[in-house]
């Protein structure tokens, strides 16, 4: 398990400089996530190719430090994926977060496992989660429905 001076790094990291926050030019595929108990907002923005690989992706909105580098982290792992991998980490990050994952499956989230004690966090659990259930609609091709 990692340390909490661990967490708050990358969390810090991640949300004072997110690399993917940022409009994409010409996305394949748009959505927005809305957390309405807190006002998380999030627009995940993917350029999908046609052999289902996420070429790139970046997201836009405002909400707390968790649902920001949530975002950023879940970025890092899927671009360059494809779909099915991503909805696998998508899976591995839920399983994370509802406390039923393996310390082998931990370590395909990389930096995202740094976010396993949102779990503790109740209140906090739609924030982490926000960027994640939004690239579930994408891709599972939900059409561009917002997500809340």
């Amino acid at each position: 398990m990692q340390s909490r001076t661990f967490y708050n790094e990358i969390l810090t990291e991640h949300n004072l400089h997110p690399e993917h926050k940022h409009p994409l030019i010409d996305p394949t595929d748009s959505m927005r996530g809305v957390n309405p108990s807190c006002g998380d907002d999030v627009t995940l923005q993917l350029t999908i190719g046609e052999d289902g690989i996420i070429q790139d992706g970046a997201f836009i909105g405002d909400g707390c430090a968790i649902s920001q580098a949530s975002a950023d982290m879940m970025l890092d792992l899927v671009i360059g994926r494809s779909k099915e991998e991503a909805g696998k980490l998508k899976d591995t990050f839920m399983k994370m977060i509802k406390g039923k994952v393996t310390e082998e499956e931990l370590e395909l989230l990389e930096e995202a496992s740094s976010l396993q004690d949102i779990a503790h966090m109740p209140a906090r659990v739609k924030c982490v989660v926000l960027g994640w259930r939004t690239l579930e609609q994408i891709l599972e091709n939900k059409g561009t429905e917002d997500v809340t």
